[in-house]
């Protein structure tokens, strides 16, 4: 079955740099749009970035624009999510998913943490 497991998640201070992965597994991972998506404390799931199967195309939240990038090894089944410049309103529990992000999605993988404080 289709799974995918988020690991890189820490506890940075402001400023910092974290690289986030997600390995997939259970259906032609090139053939299919990634993205990330994450939950702040108490707050609901917000969109961050997707990308192309083919790795052409990426697409980036404002919140994040400028600060993240997303990118992916076809090979190796894996799509990650480089963050730069990091603030506290980026901490929060960030998720893969395969496929385009839709409003109603629920996360069923475990996700990474990001905790982004002083």
């Amino acid at each position: 079955q289709i799974q995918v497991v988020e690991s890189g998640g820490g506890s940075v201070q402001p400023g910092g740099s974290l690289i986030l992965s997600c390995a997939a597994s259970g259906f032609t991972f090139s053939s299919f749009y990634m993205s990330w998506v994450r939950q702040a404390p108490g707050k609901g799931l917000e969109w961050v970035s997707h990308i192309s199967p083919d790795g052409k195309n990426t697409a980036y939240a404002d919140s994040v624009k400028g600060r993240f990038t997303i990118s992916r090894d076809n090979a190796k089944n894996t799509v990650y999510l480089q963050m730069h410049s990091l603030k506290s309103e980026d901490t929060a529990l960030y998720y893969c998913k395969t496929g385009l992000y839709r409003t109603g999605w629920t996360p069923v993988s475990q996700g990474t943490q990001v905790t982004v404080s002083s």
